[in-house]
């Protein structure tokens, strides 16, 4: 696909992604050379990372995989970068067959790869057997701290990146209003955006549901869910932990590791993915799973990638404050998520204005990429019936 050249409204050049072969090899001699003695296996995949899994991760990426593709597939859509209160901010602009904007926003630890197979599709679903009414103008932002966006002075959280890119919608862009959309981080970012912009976000639609108010322990079903995420969370939450409170220990450690990268990353495409299908290789192709580790060592962002727990403990953006919440048309998207399963839609119901809930066949919380048929289709049909 190749997408016309244009500009956006104001406040940004155009950026392409270098390829930068020189970096690419030190990584990879890195992989080489790993020592795979080092690491004994501690019990499978019950333990993180299943040993087998990576070493077959690896021998790919050093015998076949080309970063140099990768290159080429981020530089197919038209890229740009713009300075907001002081931020880089990265982002796609493509300009579809209907000028209504959609912002599309990904969290850790992904990256706007994760939209690859959604992108086209929903800006030019004529090219697919739908109607070029359907478009989308696309829009689909590194989070600061991630890819080729810049490294923020300090950590900050969801809340403030929300203004963040709320400005690059209105202001850099010129959308007077738009529709956001968003999981994992993603999900915190656009619900702010929704909550502390509502004048400009016409509608929100979420695949993962991270903020909401106190009432969860105002029904049976509500404390219910706490508990089962309590109890996953006893098994899952370790990383967060660790990136919320001592990121800065833990980057010294992935910045110098293609591998241990690697493994901290993949184990979470591993566990948060949909476990119908037990071999994460089957899941997602592996180019990609490589693909989306390279972007965040070969732009240096492994460590600021991290800073958004910090961020989002120091702003205490979990909840809303006391209100009406999300005032603005929503849709879940409500995919069998693992790990971060919904919470009840009457839960939701109490922080958000939800008109639409779908209960997803499919997928998990990786949800463009594991299911990008269901995920387009959804917003599409979300957007339609509240136009």
């Amino acid at each position: 696909m190749t997408a016309a050249p244009t500009l956006p409204a104001s406040g940004a050049r155009r950026f392409h992604a270098p390829h930068d072969q020189a970096r690419a090899e030190r990584i990879l001699e890195r992989v080489r050379g790993y020592d795979w003695d080092a690491v004994p296996d501690a019990g499978g995949s019950s333990a993180g990372i299943d040993r087998d899994l990576l070493q077959r991760i690896c021998a790919r990426w050093t015998g076949g995989y080309e970063w140099s593709r990768t290159v080429e597939r981020l530089n197919r859509f038209p890229q740009f970068l713009a300075d907001i209160d002081g931020q880089r901010v990265h982002f796609l602009h493509v300009r579809g067959s209907n000028p209504r904007p959609l912002l599309l926003c990904h969290g850790w630890p992904g990256s706007t790869l994760e939209f690859d197979d959604v992108i086209e599709r929903l800006a030019f679903p004529d090219r697919f057997g739908g109607k070029a009414q359907d478009g989308f103008d696309v829009i689909v932002p590194s989070l600061p701290g991630y890819g080729y966006s810049g490294r923020p002075a300090a950590p900050i959280g969801p809340r403030r990146t929300a203004a963040l890119f709320d400005t690059l919608m209105t202001k850099v862009l010129g959308y007077p209003q738009y529709t956001a959309q968003g999981g994992d981080w993603g999900s915190a970012v656009t619900a702010w955006m929704a909550h502390d912009f509502h004048q400009h976000t016409q509608r929100l639609h979420l695949n993962m549901v991270l903020v909401l108010d106190d009432g969860l322990n105002g029904s049976e079903e509500g404390q219910a869910y706490l508990a089962a995420r309590q109890r996953i969370w006893k098994h899952e939450g370790g990383y967060a932990i660790q990136q919320a409170t001592r990121p800065q220990t833990l980057a010294f450690a992935l910045a110098d590791s293609p591998v241990g990268t690697m493994a901290w990353i993949a184990d979470k495409f591993a566990a948060w993915s949909d476990q119908t299908e037990p071999d994460l290789l089957a899941r997602f192709p592996v180019d990609h799973l490589i693909s989306n580790v390279m972007l965040y060592l070969m732009t240096g962002s492994v460590p600021t990638s991290m800073w958004m727990y910090k961020g989002f403990w120091n702003e205490g953006s979990d909840r809303f404050p006391p209100g009406p919440g999300v005032r603005v048309p929503t849709a879940v998207a409500a995919f069998p998520d693992p790990v971060f399963a919904p919470p009840p839609r009457h839960v939701v119901e109490r922080a958000y204005d939800l008109r639409r809930w779908t209960d997803m066949p499919r997928g998990g919380h990786f949800a463009a990429m594991e299911a990008p048929d269901l995920f387009v289709r959804d917003i599409a049909d979300f957007v339609r019936a509240t136009e």
